[in-house]
Formats: C-alpha cells, structure tokens, sequence
C-alpha cells in the first residue's frame, strides 16, 4: 500500500523547528507470504510525498508498530532535479526514534545515519552501523527525515518500512572501552579526537582505524560520529595497554558541528537545534553532565551548516586544525589568536587549541594532525584535564617532537598552557627545541604578531631562542612551517603551541 503526502509551504514549520506527517499504520496489511497477522513474516507500507523548499528541519513520519514485530528495517530515496550553479540540490538525512518519542533530550532515540545510507535495520541483537540493537516494542515509532538542503523544486521522498515478525533475539549487554591504559606516568600523549568509521559516513571500520592509529604513533583516539552513539560498543578487542579509545560524537547541527570528547559511554547528545535558538549553552551543559569537552570543529569549513555560528563562550577548547592544513584553518588560527588578548586584559578565560584529523576514508590520514597533551597518566581523566588546562602543543605527524618553555631572568619557568609571573620591564627568554621539521621555519607569535623567525638547519633538528619582556610580549607561542604554498599566505603548519602567557597577574 502506497501513500502520498503533498505538503505546501503555508503548512510547513519553522525551518527550526519538525513536522510530523500523518500516521504509517500497519493494522490491515497482510503479511508478505500470507501468514496471519502476529506470526512469522513481514509487511511493508510505502510512503511518498513532497517538501517545498522552506521545509523545517526535521519531517517526522509516525509509524504504528503493533506487537510481535522482531525487525524494522528501512529505505528510502529522494529526487535530485538539476539546479542552476550556485544553487543547492537536494540533500536528505535519516534516523529513526521508538516508541519513547522525538522530544529533545533523546529518550526515543534509537539511530541516525544522515545522509550516509540509503536503508538500514535494527532489532535486540543487531542495528545497521548508525543504529542501536534493541527491542521493537509495540508503540508510535517515528522515522526522521532531515531536508539538509532543498532544490527550487522541492524535495521528493520515497520512504519503504518493513515490518519482520518473529521472535525477539536478546539485546547483548554493551562492551565499552576502559578509561585507563598503561600509560608512561606524567607524559606527552598523542592523539586523534575525531574519527569517522562506517558507524557515520567513514568508510573504515573501527578496527582499520585502531590499526591505523597505533601506525601513526598515538596513544589515544576518540570516536566522534555524527549524531550517533552506536560506534561506542564497536571498539571490543581494539584497546589495549597502547591505545586507549575515548567515547564521544561530533554533534552536527544546522549551524556547525561541536565534537563532544571524552562522553559518558552511550549517552545521547541532542542535535536539534540552531544558533538562533540561544540554546547552546544548555546543550554543552548537556556534553560537560556527561564528562566531556565541548570543542567547536573546523569552525570556517565551507561546507553548507558547516560554519560555527554559536560564538565561543561555551566552549572548552577550539579546534584550530583539521585534516590537512589549508586557508580555512590559517582564518582559524588567526580568529583564535584574537581572543588571547582578552584573557590578557583578564575580560575571559582563554580557550586551547587542539588539532584533530576528521579522518574518514583514504586517502584521509588518521594523526594528521595530532594533539598533543602533558597528563598525568594515559586515561580519561588526566587527557581531558591536560587539554583543558592547555597543556596541548598539535604536530602533523608523531615524527615532529617539539619543547617550548618561557623562563624569566632569575630562574623563574613556565611551559605551555602556563603563565610567567615577571615584572613588565624584565628580560625573559623564550626557547623552542624541534626535531623532525626538514625545510621548516619557526617563529615566535606574541599579541603583537609574529616577531621573531628563522630557519631550521636542513636536518630539521635545532633549537631557536628569543629574548624580550613581558612589556612586549604579553604571550608567546610557537609556529613550525612548511615554506608557504598560497601566495598571501604562510606556509602550511608542522606543529604548533599553545601560549605561554606572561607578566605580572591582575
């Protein structure tokens, strides 16, 4: 049986908001091979309708799931009409939420996999990557529709549910990873803190990723798929005393995506919202509740919803550097470097900044780049507290090592992520070591700009030294750069630091 829904833009919700369609019943279908209702079989409804450019967010499609149902699985397609350069095409996400409803805060969710697939399945022992393994309860189930973007001429849907019949498997008891590995005691680690595998729209499964980790040197990495937690239990038999593997999700809004670090092992973070509903503070609130860090992702990516537009105030660090260094992370860079000069004047807290590699597919490079943190042993914990002390420096690679500290004229030291406590006019020497940077140049950056560079020896290997005052200097942080490849613009980064601030506190 097929239905049809033709929705005009007077009917349509706010673009921020969700509308639901009229209910899937499955009350008088027969099942697929004649079998009575209730035993061993399935069933199948067919929906399709239309969205008008202007469509809300989210289109909510109720389906009624009577008892005995084992399996609900889904597929669907959408049109995608020719449009004019410069305008958008269609674009469509899916999830689906149980019989506990869609309202914020989760209850009901039960899976999303964006745009990333076009079916999937879920029942007690097993879920499609994307989706949560779980009972089908009888009850209003609502599948998710999500019109990213839509054409001129609309958006046309074709959503099939089917519904198996059966006897319930049993839902295994979740295996996550620990929050402790061995660890080298107070150390530098290395990590990567977001990742895509097939659980989002990665094409590489956990294992391939943990493998890829360990080659690139790291001692950590964090799980951070697009609006979905199901990746958390997929980790069984990849830690170890080498590699610890965090729980988190890159939360992808409308008006920019956040990774969530470092989150509670399952515990779902809402996505439904935009900037104009001030209501981003509350959601990090939400991130912090469940042990994590709140760090705005590739804040001037150009890709549509992209952006981050919810300001920095909630934030618990800035991711400065995604993937491969390009323009979009040197605006980054230079907007982050911006706000030190308020925490100078003592108006805010400074924000650290971290690199992640966004690695989902090849050629894409997981610890390309890395942060790298100062904690105090190799777990949950130490890391988040390493990074949101700013005890961070990010290299390209783990074949870049660098150290950088700040000492005063009578013996007086600070590292990265500290401060300096030195008279104005007193002459302080600031000292970077690096190896592993062949053709690179280093410089000293201060609120003033970059006032100090030079040139590595061909090795790579070597030792640069500056002396100034706090006077002149309010803060100091380190760049290792590749000869510049943009006219306009310096070269791509190697590695660098956070600051180390000086001068006499408030």
């Amino acid at each position: 049986m097929e239905r049809r829904e033709v929705l005009r833009l007077s009917a349509v919700a706010g673009a921020a908001g969700a509308l639901t369609l009229g209910r899937v019943s499955f009350a008088d279908a027969a099942p697929a091979d004649g079998l009575p209702a209730g035993g061993p079989g399935e069933r199948t409804r067919r929906v399709t309708g239309h969205l008008p450019t202007g469509a809300p967010d989210f289109v909510h499609l109720p389906v009624e799931v009577p008892h005995g149902v084992r399996e609900i699985a889904v597929s669907y397609t959408y049109d995608r009409p020719a449009v004019p350069e410069g305008t958008v095409g269609n674009a469509c996400d899916i999830g689906i939420f149980d019989e506990r409803g869609t309202a914020l805060g989760g209850a009901g969710f039960r899976g999303w996999s964006g745009g990333a697939r076009t079916e999937f399945f879920l029942r007690a022992d097993d879920a499609t990557p994307g989706y949560l393994p779980g009972p089908v309860n009888a009850g209003t189930w609502h599948i998710a529709l999500g019109p990213y973007t839509v054409a001129p001429q609309g958006l046309s849907y074709d959503v099939t549910v089917t519904l198996r019949y059966g006897p319930r498997g049993r839902t295994p008891a979740p295996v996550h990873p620990p929050e402790r590995a061995r660890g080298r005691g107070r150390a530098w680690y290395r990590g990567d803190s977001h990742l895509h595998s097939v659980h989002s729209d990665g094409k590489r499964t956990p294992a391939e990723i943990a493998a890829l980790a360990r080659a690139a040197g790291l001692d950590f990495l964090t799980t951070t798929e697009h609006n979905t937690t199901s990746s958390h239990r997929a980790w069984e038999g990849l830690w170890g005393d080498d590699l610890l593997i965090l729980t988190g999700e890159e939360i992808t809004t409308r008006n920019g995506h956040v990774v969530a670090m470092g989150t509670d092992p399952g515990v779902f973070l809402d996505w439904r919202y935009r900037a104009r509903d001030n209501a981003f503070g509350r959601y990090a609130r939400a991130v912090r509740r469940a042990g994590g860090l709140v760090i705005p992702a590739h804040p001037h990516a150009t890709c549509i919803g992209c952006n981050w537009k919810f300001g920095l105030n909630d934030a618990d660090a800035v991711e400065v550097w995604n993937g491969p260094y390009t323009p979009d992370d040197e605006v980054t860079l230079a907007e982050w470097d911006n706000t030190l000069v308020a925490h100078v004047q003592g108006r805010a807290d400074w924000l650290p900044a971290v690199g992640h590699s966004d690695a989902h597919r090849d050629p894409d490079v997981v610890g390309l780049p890395q942060t790298v943190v100062l904690a105090d042993d190799l777990s949950r914990r130490a890391l988040l507290d390493g990074i949101r002390a700013g005890r961070v420096w990010i290299a390209e690679s783990a074949k870049v090592d660098l150290a950088f500290s700040v000492t005063g004229a009578h013996g007086e030291h600070a590292g990265i992520g500290e401060r300096l406590d030195a008279p104005g006019a007193s002459e302080i020497t600031a000292r970077l070591t690096v190896s592993g940077a062949p053709g690179c140049t280093a410089s000293f950056v201060t609120d003033q700009g970059r006032l100090y560079t030079a040139p590595f020896p061909p090795s790579g290997h070597g030792t640069l030294t500056w002396r100034t005052t706090p006077d002149n200097a309010a803060y100091l942080r380190a760049e290792v750069r590749h000869p510049a490849t943009t006219p306009g613009l310096p070269g791509p980064m190697a590695a660098m630091t956070n600051p180390v601030f000086v001068g006499r506190r408030e």
